[in-house]
């Protein structure tokens, strides 16, 4: 993977390339959008940002006929008159394990520009395209009721293309059972690596839990992407509102100034909820609204993980 330094002011206004969500927006083409973040994400960096295939040194060893002198250790040849030369073991690649929730609730726009389907779907594909740039084999796995599509991790060439295709056909499911789901990401994802998850995360806490559990059971590397409309994370609506159940279909007429101290306090608890879970279990828990600019969030990821 990508390693950032992060700019003296990393914010929208600095960065003119990370384009708004509403811009994004005006395009039909998820993958237009995903070009669009990344190109922005790059303009964020500074230049040579690039881990690429770095080595680490692994042991010594006695130089032979044919050995790189470069790698002679000149220090040790001075103390004992000896030539020794160093090994190196090359960083492997990783595998990269992108979930995206494909339940109703995602498909919830109110203040944001995208729905939340459509800000996830952008960034896993954003996200899997830097993998692919970097050579990381990409896996893709939609959740509603458990995983429906799954893309086995690959790095072959049209890898990216594919994940485009899963995304872009994805239909809203009426349930959401996202531990059942992890559970059986846990299983599909055999090989080590990071496991990137986009969701609203609209479900029991404790089957959650139990997913997380399992795939950090797994050795994985979980990282979650809390996604959330303004609307919901804010209440920023005022007057008569009508709420639907995306996913039961129940209506209910209500007044968001009545509500709005209880609603607020009840979500505060939930998200602290997430919070204090996800850092007893070991998972980057990365909360955001779909107004932030996409590259700004995968680039404080990236600046993330790389500190």
């Amino acid at each position: 993977m990508i390693s950032a330094e992060r700019p003296a002011n990393p914010d929208s206004k600095a960065n003119p390339g990370w384009l708004p969500p509403e811009e994004l927006a005006r395009l039909n083409s998820l993958e237009l959008r995903a070009r669009g973040v990344v190109e922005g994400f790059l303009q964020g960096l500074h230049p040579s940002p690039f881990v690429g295939y770095s080595v680490e040194f692994s042991a010594h060893r006695r130089y032979g006929p044919g050995d790189d002198l470069r790698h002679v250790n000149w220090k040790v040849f001075a103390r004992q008159r000896k030539l020794y030369v160093k090994e190196f073991d090359a960083e492997t690649n990783l595998n990269l394990y992108l979930l995206v929730d494909a339940s109703c609730s995602m498909r919830c726009r109110v203040d944001g520009a995208m729905t939340k389907h459509d800000y996830a779907a952008t960034l896993a594909a954003a996200l899997a395209w830097l993998a692919m740039k970097q050579r990381d084999a990409v896996a893709l796995g939609l959740m509603d009721d458990g995983i429906t599509d799954y893309l086995d991790p690959s790095a072959k060439p049209g890898r990216w293309e594919e994940c485009l295709k899963l995304l872009s056909r994805s239909q809203a499911q009426p349930v959401t059972a996202l531990g059942k789901s992890l559970e059986q990401a846990s299983a599909l994802a055999r090989h080590r690596g990071i496991v990137a998850i986009f969701s609203d995360l609209v479900d029991d806490t404790a089957a959650i839990e139990r997913g997380l559990v399992q795939l950090r059971h797994r050795g994985h590397e979980v990282v979650l992407f809390h996604l959330l409309d303004p609307c919901e994370r804010h209440l920023t609506q005022k007057g008569r509102l009508r709420v639907t159940d995306l996913e039961g279909g129940a209506q209910l007429m209500t007044d968001a100034e009545g509500i709005r101290a209880a609603y607020l306090k009840r979500v505060d608890r939930w998200c602290a909820e997430l919070a204090d879970l996800c850092v007893h279990q070991g998972v980057d828990r990365i909360e955001l609204t779909t107004d932030k600019p996409p590259a700004a969030v995968l680039f404080d990821y990236l600046v993330r993980r790389s500190t």
